[in-house]
């Protein structure tokens, strides 16, 4: 089968926290990255959410090599919508811009 992704595809763990913002949104829960591309993530859940659901994902950037030149973690900050539900998890298109914040070590 010919791969019809156009962005790469990195295996990626991340904390993510997920917020629904349709579909009777104000749920929040935590999640996992399994992978993650420019344009979206898959994650780890048990959490079920329908195709076309808004969600808005805050993904923590642990690095130590990130830690040491800023002396703080990194924080992504995107919206998107949920593509495919399976039981392992959820897939998740990005949409529009993202916004990659600093977060002070504690």
């Amino acid at each position: 089968m010919m791969e019809r992704r156009l962005y790469e595809r990195f295996q990626l763990a991340l904390r993510t926290r997920v917020e629904v913002v349709s579909s009777g949104g104000g749920r929040v829960f935590e999640a996992q990255t399994r992978d993650i591309s420019a344009k979206g993530a898959f994650l780890n859940t048990r959490e079920a959410l329908p195709e076309g659901t808004g969600v808005r994902l805050d993904l923590a950037v642990e690095s130590e090599r990130i830690s040491k030149l800023t002396g703080a973690q990194g924080l992504i900050k995107v919206e998107g919508t949920v593509v495919r539900s399976t039981p392992e998890g959820i897939a998740i298109r990005f949409d529009g811009e993202s916004k990659i914040l600093s977060l002070r070590a504690s």
